[in-house]
Order: C-alpha cells, then sequence, then structure tokens
C-alpha cells in the first residue's frame, strides 16, 4: 500500500477570510452562496483545502494501484476564469440532471460555471447532494 500525501490538503486557513479575499464582487458574492448551498446540503463544516479550495467533507480512498489518501466529498473553488465546483463522483451517473443545469463545462469531476446565474440552482443544488450522498454511500465519508 502507497499513501503518500496528496499535494492539495486541509489547512486550518480561515474559509470567510479567504472568500472576503475575493476580488471580483460577482466570483465572491456567487462563492459565499456556493458556500452556503453546501453547507445546507451536507452539514458539514467548509475547511479550505490547499490554499485555494473550500472542501466539506472528507474521504479515504484506495486505488486498485494501492495508492491511498484523503479528499474533499465535495467543495468549490473560486477561481478566476470560472467557478469550480467538486463533484468526485463525476458526471456520467448525472445525465439527467445535466441536461437541465444550464450552462457550464466540464472536466473529470470538476464543473466549472462562469456565474450562478447561468445555472438552476435546484438542479445544481440535487447535483451536489446526489454526489455526496453517493461518496457518503461508497466511501463512508464523513
Amino acid at each position: 500500500m502507497t499513501r503518500s500525501q496528496n499535494k492539495t490538503r486541509q489547512t486550518s486557513a480561515s474559509v470567510d477570510a479567504f472568500l472576503a479575499a475575493i476580488e471580483n464582487e460577482r466570483r465572491r458574492e456567487d462563492a459565499r452562496r456556493v458556500k452556503s448551498m453546501m453547507e445546507r446540503i451536507t452539514g458539514w463544516e467548509p475547511k479550505m483545502w490547499g490554499p485555494s479550495i473550500v472542501g466539506f467533507g472528507e474521504y479515504h480512498y484506495r486505488y486498485d494501484s494501492g495508492r491511498e489518501g484523503d479528499f474533499l466529498v465535495t467543495g468549490f473553488s473560486p477561481r478566476k476564469k470560472a467557478l469550480t465546483i467538486y463533484i468526485m463522483p463525476g458526471f456520467t451517473r448525472y445525465d439527467a440532471l445535466m441536461v437541465r443545469l444550464g450552462k457550464f463545462k466540464t472536466g473529470k469531476s470538476c464543473l466549472y460555471i462562469n456565474k450562478l446565474d447561468d445555472v438552476d440552482l435546484s438542479i445544481l443544488e440535487e447535483l451536489i447532494g446526489s454526489s455526496v450522498k453517493y461518496m457518503v454511500g461508497k466511501y463512508g465519508a464523513t
């Protein structure tokens, strides 16, 4: 078993201070809205992961290769180019939600949104909630 440290780890930095320092007013307000949404959905306290990710919950993973580690269950990062929301199971199991979400792009586990006004917030909440439920069921995430 290989237990190596992830590059991105939970820190003791202040989430509120991080959000307050976001220069772009729209991005700052969207980030605060997503933080509130994720707090309500998960019931977990937000924590900083690395210098720029607000994460909720934690799970332990183990790959077939033997590599293992800990990571956030869901979270977001208010990047300059887009608001990035982390949907750790990926998106293939959520096709029915994704077609109704609105304007976005995706990576493997990243949902890129220019601004919250571009998406249906109730669908976003359902997507986040479903992904958290999946992660808790699969990994016993806390």
